[in-house]
């Protein structure tokens, strides 16, 4: 113990150390944060549709045969594909828009957010599993 001016032993001063920080994100890939990303892309995704369906639907107004040519190339095998990826972006969103209702209003929600996210992706494959084989014999199949 070192002593002060006056003589008095003083104690040495309490050092303070930062506690330790985990290496790498804080989100380490876990359910939460894929449904934080899959939710603003398939958002982003479905705006951009939006946008386009907007626009190309306005054109009926301007000139209704260059309507009906922009209606015709979207009959091709790869917008059928395209149109199967804009409604499993749709069904995903609907379905994980619900979940993040839940989470915020139902005090169940927060302690089970991981589960409910397996619940999400189970409701989507389901759903698609019923509309894909039908979708596609009609893309593909005439």
């Amino acid at each position: 113990m070192a002593s002060s001016p006056s003589g008095a032993a003083t104690t040495p001063a309490p050092t303070i150390t930062a506690p330790k920080r985990p290496a790498g994100t804080l989100y380490r890939g876990r359910e939460g944060m894929w449904s934080w990303v899959l939710h603003r892309i398939t958002g982003v995704a479905i705006y951009f549709f939006l946008l386009v369906h907007l626009l190309d639907t306005a054109l009926v107004r301007v000139s209704p045969e260059a309507y009906d040519a922009v209606i015709n190339t979207y009959k091709t095998p790869i917008m059928g594909l395209g149109e199967a990826g804009l409604v499993a972006a749709i069904v995903f969103h609907a379905f994980n828009g619900l979940r993040i209702i839940l989470i915020d209003f139902w005090s169940f929600g927060t302690k089970h957010h991981r589960a409910m996210f397996w619940v999400v992706i189970a409701l989507w494959a389901v759903t698609m599993a019923a509309f894909l084989p039908r979708h596609l014999m009609h893309v593909f199949g005439g």
